[in-house]
C-alpha cells in the first residue's frame, strides 16, 4: 500500500446515535472509493467494521473499528464508533484519535440522544465536523424536519451543501449547491455513480433559496468575499471551498450533506468534501514537539494473534521493524509487521508518517493510552479521559474451578475496554464488575465465555453496611479449656461506649494491680478488633466505639496470648449485643442531569429510593439535580434513569457517608444475613 505524507491524510471519526447508519456509511465509502472489495450489509453481518461475533449477532457496533478510503490522492482514515451509550467510551476514543468528525443522523430520527452526547464531546475537543443525513431512502425520511431539528438542538451554524431530490423510497438524487447540478443516481448503483443533469424545474426555487444562503454565509466569514458578494461580483468555487474550509475548522460553519449508505447515494460527494473541507494532520498542531510521538488508543484481542494495538503517530516517521520507547512503562518495543487496518484485515506497510493511523500485533508491555517516543526524548501524553463507570454488579462463575480463568479473562477484557474495570472486594467477598450498564455487562459475559471459556453470571453486589452502638455496657469474656495437658485460660472484663461518628476505634488499658499481665493486654485488644469485624446485627464491621479493659484474671501455667485474644473476642460478643447496636447504611451523593420534561419523574423516582433531594439548577440544555440516596437503592439505577429520561439522562456519584438505617431496613438486612451464602453452582 502507498505511504502517505501528512498533507494527504484525513483522520475522521464517524459518530452518532445507534442505528443512524454510521457503519453502513463507512462500508459504502470504502467500497465507493475502491479501497474495499465488497459492499457489505449489517443484516448479513458482512460490513467492513462490524465483524466480531457479538456485532454480527446483534447487528450493531460494540467496538471501535478502522477502515480507510483512498480518494483524490488522499488517504481518509475512517474510525467507525458505536452509538449506544453502553459503549460510549469507544466513541470518545475515536474522537480523540481523529482530527475531525462526521456526525451521522438518521433521516427518520433526526437528532437523538447519542447525537447530542457525541456533539458535546466534539465541542469539548473543538473538532471540525460535517453532518451527514443518512437513511434518506427509508420510509418517513424527511430532510427538512432533520435540518430544523439540527438547528434547534445542535447548532444554528449548520449549513446545507446538498439537498435531496425526493424523500424516503422516492429519494433518487442530490442537488449540489456548489455546482448547481443535480446528481441523479442510477438504480442499483454499487459505488454511488450518478448522471449529472440540470436541476429539475420543481426544485429551482429550493435550490435558489439554499444556494444563496450557502454563498452568503460562506462569504460572511471572509471580509474580501463579503465585499465582492455585496457588490454582486462572482465568487469562484475554489474561493468558496477555501473560505468554507477555514470556517469549518474554526467552527463557524457545520456543512450538512445527505445520502444513503446502503444505496451508496451521496458517497462520492462526501468523499470529495472530506478531502476538501476537513483538516489534514499537517494543519493540526501536534500534542508535543518531540521528534517522535505516537499513542495507542485501542487494544483488540484477536484469536490466534493475541493483542493488536491501534495507534496514531503525531510526529515523526516509523518504519517496519523500528524500535520505539514506551515512556509509561520505560520499555522498548519492536514494531514488527507494521500494518494499516481495513476492517478485520491488516495490510503490512513499510512505514507510517506523522498523522497516520496504523496497527501492530503482540506488543509485550504497551497498552491503551501508552505513548510511543524516543528514549532520549520521552513523552507522556495526557490520557484519553474515558467515561466513568456508572453500573456495578457482582460476578460469579457457574462452574467450579473457573475462578482463576475468570480473573485472567476479566483482565484481558479491561485491556480491550478501559471503560470496564473489576476488583475483588475482600470485605464483601465478591468480585465486582464496574461498567456502563446492563447491555455492557451482557456483552462482557458473552466475550468471557467465547474467548476464555469462562461461564459466569451476574448477581447483585452486596452493600458495605457498618454497625455501631448507641448505648453503654460491660461484661466478661472468659476462655477456659482443659484437655489433659497444658490448658488455656484467659479472662477479661470490658466496658463498651459509643464514640463520635468518624472517630473510629479506641482501646483503653485500665488494668491495675497486674490482674492481667501486661504482655497479654495487647492480645485482648486484638481479639476485640477481630470480633468487631462481625457485628451483632448482621455481621458487618462495628465502628466508632471505645473499649476499656478494666479487670480480669490469669493462670500462671495455662494463660497465653491466644487465650486472652479469645477472651477479648468473647467479651466483645457478650457486651456489644447489650449496647443498643444499630445498622449504618452508606449514602451516595448524586448529581443527575435530565431534560426538563422528565425532571418530575426523575425526582419522584429518587423519592421512591428514599433519596433526599438537595436542589435543582439549569445546566446547559439539561437540569442538574443534587440528591443524597442510600447505596442499597441504586442497583441498576443507570438502566432505570435511561428508561425514565428516554436515554437523555446521566449521573455521577460519590461517597457521602454513613447514617443509621431505618428499622425496617435493618430488619431486612439482618434477615438476609442469616440466609446461607450464595455458592457457585
Amino acid at each position: 500500500m502507498k505511504v502517505y505524507d501528512p498533507r494527504h491524510i484525513r483522520n475522521v471519526a464517524f459518530v452518532g446515535h445507534g442505528a443512524s447508519g454510521k457503519t453502513t456509511l463507512v462500508d459504502a465509502l470504502a467500497f465507493a472509493s475502491g479501497s474495499s472489495r465488497r459492499h457489505g450489509s449489517v443484516k448479513e453481518g458482512s460490513t467492513l467494521t462490524d465483524y466480531s461475533p457479538d456485532e454480527i449477532e446483534r447487528q450493531y457496533s460494540i467496538s471501535l473499528g478502522l477502515g480507510y478510503a483512498e480518494w483524490m490522492d488522499t488517504k481518509i482514515n475512517m474510525i467507525d464508533t458505536p452509538g449506544f451509550f453502553d459503549f460510549f467510551g469507544e466513541a470518545v476514543t475515536g474522537l480523540y484519535a481523529a482530527d475531525a468528525a462526521i456526525v451521522v443522523l438518521s433521516g427518520t430520527g433526526g437528532v437523538e440522544v447519542g447525537t447530542e452526547k457525541v456533539w458535546d464531546v466534539c465541542d469539548d475537543l473543538h473538532l471540525p465536523r460535517i453532518l451527514f443525513v443518512s437513511l434518506m431512502d427509508k420510509e418517513h425520511a424527511d430532510f427538512e424536519k432533520v435540518f430544523a431539528d439540527v438547528k434547534d438542538h445542535l447548532s444554528p451554524k449548520v449549513l446545507p451543501v446538498e439537498i435531496p431530490v425526493g424523500n424516503g423510497p422516492d429519494f433518487h438524487g442530490i442537488i449540489n449547491l456548489f455546482s448547481g447540478k443535480a446528481h441523479m443516481f442510477k438504480a442499483g448503483t454499487k459505488s454511488g455513480e450518478y448522471d449529472e443533469l440540470e436541476i429539475p424545474d420543481e426544485y429551482q426555487a429550493r435550490f435558489k433559496q439554499y444556494s444563496e444562503q450557502l454563498i452568503e454565509t460562506v462569504a460572511a466569514t471572509d471580509d474580501s468575499l463579503i465585499e465582492r458578494y455585496l457588490e454582486g461580483k462572482e465568487i469562484t468555487r475554489d474561493e468558496v471551498i477555501a473560505a468554507m474550509k477555514k470556517a469549518v475548522r474554526e467552527g463557524e460553519i457545520v456543512p450538512l450533506f445527505v445520502g444513503s449508505g446502503e444505496q451508496t447515494y451521496g458517497t462520492q460527494a462526501l468523499l470529495t468534501k472530506m478531502v476538501e473541507l476537513l483538516p489534514s494532520p499537517a494543519e493540526v498542531p501536534p500534542p508535543s514537539d518531540a521528534p517522535l510521538v505516537g499513542r495507542v488508543f485501542k487494544t483488540m484481542s484477536e484469536p490466534h494473534v493475541g493483542d493488536v494495538s491501534f495507534f496514531r503517530i503525531y510526529r515523526g516517521t516509523i518504519r517496519n521493524g523500528d524500535e520505539v520507547f514506551n515512556a509509561e512503562h520505560e520499555v522498548t518495543e519492536k514494531l514488527n509487521h507494521l500494518s494499516v487496518q481495513q476492517g478485520k484485515e491488516r495490510f503490512e506497510i513499510p512505514e507510517l508518517q506523522a498523522g497516520d493511523i496504523g496497527s501492530v500485533a503482540k506488543l509485550r508491555d504497551t497498552h491503551t493510552n501508552d505513548t510511543f517516543c524516543r528514549r532520549d526524548q520521552p513523552v507522556h501524553l495526557d490520557p484519553i479521559p474515558f467515561p466513568e463507570a456508572l453500573a456495578t454488579s457482582a460476578v460469579i462463575v457457574k462452574q467450579r474451578g473457573e475462578e482463576d480463568k475468570l480473573a485472567s479473562g476479566l483482565h484481558k477484557l479491561h485491556e480491550e475496554d478501559p471503560t470496564f474495570h473489576f476488583e475483588y472486594n475482600s470485605e464483601l467477598s465478591q468480585t465486582l464488575m464496574h461498567g456502563m450498564g446492563e447491555r455492557h455487562f451482557e456483552i462482557l459475559l458473552k466475550r468471557l465465555e467465547r474467548k476464555f471459556g469462562v461461564h459466569a453470571e451476574l448477581i447483585p453486589p452486596k452493600v458495605a453496611y457498618r454497625e455501631t452502638i448507641k448505648g453503654k455496657g460491660e461484661g466478661q469474656g472468659k476462655h477456659k479449656k482443659q484437655s489433659g495437658g497444658r490448658g488455656q485460660y484467659g479472662d477479661c472484663w470490658i466496658r463498651l461506649a459509643p464514640s463520635k461518628q468518624g472517630s473510629g476505634y479506641e482501646f483503653v488499658d485500665k488494668i491495675v494491680g497486674g490482674v492481667i499481665p501486661r504482655k497479654f493486654i495487647p492480645a485482648v485488644d486484638r481479639g476485640i478488633q477481630e470480633a468487631a469485624g462481625r457485628g451483632p446485627i448482621a455481621g458487618f464491621q462495628v465502628v466508632d466505639f471505645k473499649v476499656e479493659c478494666y479487670d480480669g484474671s490469669y493462670h500462671d501455667v495455662d494463660s497465653n496470648e491466644m487465650s486472652f485474644k479469645m477472651a477479648g473476642i468473647m467479651a466483645f460478643r457478650n457486651v456489644s449485643a447489650k449496647c443498643r447496636p444499630v445498622l449504618l447504611e452508606p449514602l451516595l451523593d448524586l448529581e443527575i442531569w435530565t431534560p426538563e420534561d422528565t425532571l418530575g419523574d426523575v425526582m419522584g423516582d429518587l423519592s421512591g429510593r428514599r433519596g433526599q433531594i438537595l436542589g435543582t439548577e439549569p445546566d446547559g440544555r439539561l437540569v442538574k439535580v443534587r440528591a443524597i440516596v442510600p447505596e442499597a437503592e441504586l442497583y441498576k439505577y443507570s438502566t432505570d434513569l435511561h428508561s425514565i429520561t428516554h436515554g437523555r439522562g446521566s449521573f455521577r456519584k460519590s461517597f457521602h457517608g454513613y447514617v443509621e438505617a431505618p428499622p425496617d431496613v435493618a430488619a431486612k438486612v439482618a434477615a438476609e444475613a442469616k440466609k446461607p451464602e450464595l455458592v457457585n453452582a
